[in-house]
């Protein structure tokens, strides 16, 4: 009996359409088909991102086995995102990892999209445990505890709008096309993040709160246009700057309170937002000024991908926690 475990990673949370193919916990491939339908509204809209990944699932698995140069029969197990997510994506992600196994006769390995966004640094670093990790995405705003690969949990997070939300809430009041966020990013590095204050959530232990400042800077920009109505295009810059300095300053407050009350000194961030530039070289300096040990993954490792589900695939193989074919995807999911 050969062992190579091959993880077949089936992604399909959202908007992006992932395969990978992880081998012994070594990404062999990771293949994303983004869907550019959404841009036109605004926001993802969800029976259009259902139909894109029944278009997109096929051909992004074949681009990821050959990419692999690996045949079906070679798969060991599969691994698909199960929850969070939205419903009509997730069920197209499921269905298709339940058919793919179920013809193979190999393991089923459900996987929790935040838990395996965590795992994403184990993909190329290997983090000392106990780890601390700052999950920021779209949807989600966690500081979470690592006592190992699959022993997490959840010491604080956002009780209302995400820090991607607020970005990217942000980034539509200035006009700005959507995904926002990393637009947001781009000018801010342009821009002097101390030229307007807003506000910091003050919220009790490790939690956060960002619907606060998404009113401040409407508020603020409706009071400005009122005597100058190009102040927006006049001041763009600036803005993104000091929005995004604020974003970043309720982050690492409670990330660098979580770090401190614990005394952890091996520190991540993960998620969709942990591309932004600001973050990580927020992430980078507090590191030097704390002497932590910093773990940052690589852009095409933070927004969704199959390969943080492959790798979180590859350790609940290890475990020899598998699922079966009555599994159901869940919007929503608890730790």
């Amino acid at each position: 009996m050969s062992n190579v475990i091959n993880i077949l990673a089936i992604e399909s949370s959202c908007d992006e359409t992932s395969a990978a193919v992880v081998s012994n916990g070594r990404v062999l491939s990771n293949h994303i088909a983004t869907q550019k339908v959404h841009e036109r509204y605004g926001g993802v809209v969800p029976e259009l991102a259902s139909r894109a990944h029944m278009q997109n699932i096929v051909p992004v698995v074949d681009a990821a086995l050959k990419d692999a140069h690996l045949a079906k029969g070679d798969i060991t197990a599969v691994a698909f995102t199960q929850s969070p997510g939205l419903l009509g994506s997730l069920l197209v992600g499921a269905c298709f990892a339940k058919g793919f196994a179920q013809a193979l006769q190999v393991p089923l390995i459900a996987v929790h999209h935040m838990q395996a966004h965590v795992l994403a640094h184990f993909i190329e670093q290997q983090p000392q445990f106990p780890f601390l990790c700052l999950t920021v995405s779209g949807g989600h705003t966690q500081i979470v505890l690592c006592r190992s690969h699959l022993d997490m949990e959840v010491l604080g997070e956002t009780i209302d709008d995400a820090a991607g939300e607020a970005f990217d809430k942000v980034a539509k009041m200035l006009g700005l096309p959507y995904p926002g966020g990393p637009l947001v990013d781009k000018y801010a590095a342009l821009g002097d993040p101390l030229r307007f204050k807003f506000p910091l959530s003050e919220m009790k232990d490790y939690q956060f709160s960002f619907s606060g400042l998404k009113t401040s800077v409407l508020y603020f920009m409706q009071a400005q246009k009122k005597t100058d109505p190009d102040f927006v295009a006049n001041n763009l810059n600036d803005i993104c700057a000091s929005v995004q300095h604020t974003i970043i300053r309720m982050l690492m407050n409670k990330l660098t309170k979580a770090a401190k009350d614990l005394n952890i000194k091996h520190i991540g961030i993960a998620g969709g937002v942990s591309a932004n530039s600001g973050l990580r070289k927020a992430i980078t300096d507090a590191g030097i000024q704390h002497g932590w040990h910093t773990y940052i993954p690589r852009f095409e490792y933070c927004t969704d991908n199959a390969a943080m589900i492959g790798i979180t695939g590859y350790y609940k193989y290890l475990q020899g926690t598998f699922t079966d074919l009555s599994i159901a995807p869940s919007p929503r999911a608890t730790w």
